[in-house]
């Protein structure tokens, strides 16, 4: 076969909505983008996010807690939200109603949360046991905590990358979890594939490629890890 037929070939199994272009891209040591696909469209991993969100969103409700703005409560969790607490690390931020880091022991208010939505933040935090602690003391009995963690991902540029510690796999999230809250207390599924772990890596947007591929799971491949933990009576 000439090389002009293998690279026929070889593109006529390209995604379609991925585009020759962007494939030849790939090729390159730089990628498509180095925001995640934020500058393109929505990134992969927030599909993600967002769909564990949707089906979890009855678990959205009462006293909730979001990290650095309360956009997926009032998404997700809308009416069911009785009151809303966001959370930030440091002062400045102007929805913020606690300020501090969720490792430091009395940041949340004890067994006061019927709910946490924490996206995208545990590897942010170098000790994660204490964030998870932190968040089972703040929660009240048979509140529940949805967690998103990274697995397969580029690692931010912006300030957040001056702090990203961990990625996880589904193993050490169970591990992690189980040991505050109890193994039989935590559910943690993964969601990803090498499709859409290279089509993120790459920092291209979930608009750009086909949905159907992005929802087949593969465990070896993990993009987003998520985290359903309940703490027991």
């Amino acid at each position: 076969m000439t090389d002009g037929r293998r690279r026929h070939a070889l593109m006529s199994k390209i995604d379609r909505r991925v585009g020759a272009g962007l494939f030849l891209r790939f090729l390159s040591t730089e990628p498509v983008s180095r925001r995640f696909g934020y500058d393109r469209g929505t990134p992969i991993d927030r599909y993600y996010i967002e769909n564990f969100l949707a089906r979890q969103s009855a678990e959205i409700r009462g006293r909730a807690l979001e990290i650095g703005d309360a956009a997926y409560c009032r998404r997700f969790g809308g009416a069911r939200v009785t009151r809303q607490e966001v959370l930030h690390v440091k002062a400045g931020n102007p929805e913020a109603t606690i300020v501090g880091d969720l490792s430091e022991p009395g940041v949340l208010p004890e067994g006061g949360l019927d709910c946490i939505v924490l996206t995208q933040t545990l590897h942010l935090i170098y000790d994660m046991k204490a964030a998870v602690e932190g968040m089972h003391r703040g929660l009240r009995s048979g509140g529940v905590a949805l967690v998103t963690v990274p697995g397969i991902s580029p690692v931010a540029e912006d300030q957040w990358g001056t702090t990203w510690y961990w990625s996880l796999t589904a193993l050490s999230a169970k591990r992690l979890f189980g040991e505050v809250f109890g193994p039989e207390n935590v559910e943690v599924e993964t969601y990803g594939n090498a499709f859409s772990a290279t089509a993120f890596l790459q920092g291209l947007a979930h608009e750009e490629v086909s949905k159907r591929k992005l929802d087949l799971v593969d465990d070896g491949y993990p993009v987003t890890i998520t985290i359903k933990a309940r703490r027991g009576a």
